[in-house]
């Protein structure tokens, strides 16, 4: 283990993190040091549980470009430990105190620029984003694989109920929180058909969010695990091909074939919301003439607003119970053990793996 760079004192709280190297090299714990007293704005967290996301799977294996070095991360849920001048408000108006247990999005916005003042913060021209940042070693503390994350302004905070299971609440920063806003894009789901291609971590979500907003839905995986798997979250149907005649079509697996069948499928006045293509891929032809004669819409979503992950913590906390999401996490790697996390993620038939960074 790297040692720490300066020793911990009244002021400097000691901290760990795993630094990622670059694809093929194992990551490097290292210990240090960071301020006890954030800056104003900004919020010290204890990392209590983090996942693997399928997006650090892609970073890690070359799939997806990302600064290196860096501290992977951006699924987690945490403490908080000490809040900076000025304060700091959930998305919901409640102030951000110490001992509050909190989930937080993926990126922090600036709120000034134009994209922010259009209400596309999740776009805004200076965005950072958690675990996808390059590794300042004076301020290291950017992702979720580390056992304290800093808070910048600009990022939206949510409280989670002390009844919602760490395991439940982590994905909501990243795969709940965006089904939640493939849904709001979708726009009323009641009564209509609802296509989710890909039965992964966001389609099973999907799935449950869609069948509690009263759609008939329909998932479709080419493994017949997870197809059974989407039966548990509220599908009416699985298959292994999309239907015809669906009203909404949810793409969530990033494969261009599965792009297509959404396309494809569409009734008239039909929508399709795509959200899995993340990584670079093929093309995917579009026929204009029939989006023109169908009347339909396509609309890409990435990332998400600080509403969508409200709402995602508000789904969990309501129906965690009455849907499986406690079984799609597994495992409880330490900080030291985040190759292994990483191993057993590429394999595991759960949908994510944990890190427990103590």
């Amino acid at each position: 283990m790297t040692p720490p760079r300066t020793s911990a004192g009244p002021d400097r709280v000691p901290v760990r993190y795993a630094r990622w190297d670059g694809v093929d090299r194992p990551f490097t714990p290292v210990a240090t040091t960071t301020p006890g007293t954030p800056g104003s704005g900004e919020v010290l967290v204890r990392v209590d549980l983090a996942t693997v996301c399928g997006s650090d799977l892609h970073t890690v294996t070359g799939r997806r470009a990302s600064p290196i070095p860096s501290v992977l991360g951006h699924e987690q849920v945490g403490t908080v430990l000490a809040v900076g001048g000025g304060g700091v408000r959930c998305v919901d108006g409640t102030p951000v105190v110490p001992g509050m247990r909190v989930v937080w999005s993926v990126t922090a916005s600036c709120g000034d620029c134009d994209r922010c003042a259009r209400g596309f913060t999740q776009k805004c021209r200076r965005l950072r984003k958690y675990g996808h940042e390059p590794l300042d070693e004076a301020a290291p503390l950017t992702g979720g694989f580390a056992t304290h994350c800093v808070l910048l302004p600009g990022t939206a905070v949510v409280a989670v109920p002390g009844d919602l299971p760490d395991a439940v609440a982590a994905p909501a920063s990243c795969a709940t929180a965006t089904v939640a806003a493939v849904l709001a894009a979708a726009g009323p789901l009641a009564g209509l058909r609802v296509l989710v291609t890909g039965a992964g971590m966001l389609g099973v979500t999907a799935v449950a969010m869609a069948a509690h907003a009263d759609a008939h839905v329909i998932a479709v995986d080419p493994d017949p695990d997870r197809r059974d798997q989407a039966l548990r979250f509220g599908a009416a149907q699985v298959a292994a091909v999309a239907p015809d005649e669906v009203d909404v079509a949810l793409e969530l697996s990033g494969k261009p074939s599965a792009v297509q069948a959404c396309l494809r499928s569409l009734a008239v006045g039909g929508t399709a919301v795509l959200a899995g293509s993340v990584s670079p891929g093929d093309p995917v032809a579009l026929d204009p003439e029939r989006v023109v004669r169908g009347l339909h819409s396509v609309v890409g979503v990435h990332n998400y607003r600080p509403v969508d992950l409200q709402t995602a913590v508000g789904f969990l906390a309501a129906r965690h119970r009455t849907r499986p999401f406690a079984e799609l996490v597994s495992g409880g790697f330490g900080l030291d053990e985040v190759d292994a996390a990483f191993a057993a993620a590429r394999t595991a038939r759960v949908m994510r793996t944990a890190v427990t960074p103590r």
